[in-house]
């Protein structure tokens, strides 16, 4: 059943090898580790798209496909889990992990007032901490989730497959217990044929 939900829903083959910022991997598409879909290769491959999807940096996709390539987990999902991160999030994200870093690190917000080049460079250090911090956070906390989701899916399906198994069985000896039923009253029918006939 997890292998269902997951195919279903992540990019297939053709269209990874088809994206433009993947061609430098050239032949490696081609290893067929890349696209199993197991519960070590799914848990490591959320680690790695949450992980690479939440640093501050450019081709975040090439470093989650290398990563995912050189761990042997799932490319697809390490590439998809990426887009966490998008034009869209950037800005929320990024301030989020800065601020992190910002109070680890014990600098004060900055008000907005003499912004320079020294001083935007001097904010990567909180910035990274940050996200450094909260991409193996956030990653580990997915590692655990398709870990653990995937373990309740599969003690799920064994409970459905019990419990199928023990109403067939019901359903076979209720089954069993109508024939022997049947043959018992056909048994009394006929020793009550034989007692009514007359002696000869």
């Amino acid at each position: 059943m997890p292998k269902r939900i997951f195919r279903k829903y992540l990019p297939t083959p053709e269209r990874i090898r088809q994206t433009k910022s993947l061609s430098f991997l050239g032949e490696v598409l081609s290893d067929p580790n890349l696209w199993h879909i197991n519960r070590r290769s799914l848990a490591g491959a959320a680690f790695i798209g949450i992980f690479s999807g939440l640093l501050p940096i450019p081709l975040q996709m090439g470093l989650a496909a290398l990563l995912a390539v050189r761990f042997h987990c799932n490319l697809p999902l390490s590439v998809m889990l990426v887009w966490i991160s998008n034009p869209v999030t950037y800005v929320p994200i990024f301030y989020f992990t800065y601020r992190i870093g910002a109070w680890l690190l014990g600098m004060p917000p900055h008000s907005g007032e003499g912004i320079t080049v020294a001083w935007f460079v001097e904010q990567l250090i909180p910035l990274w901490v940050g996200s450094l911090l909260c991409a193996f956070l956030f990653g580990g906390l997915a590692y655990l989730a398709v870990k653990v989701s995937w373990r309740l899916a599969v003690i799920r399906s064994w409970n459905l497959r019990a419990h199928r198994r023990a109403r067939a069985e019901r359903r076979e000896a209720r089954q069993e217990a109508k024939e022997n039923a049947k043959e018992a009253a056909k048994r009394e029918a006929d020793e009550a044929r034989d007692d009514s006939k007359p002696p000869q």
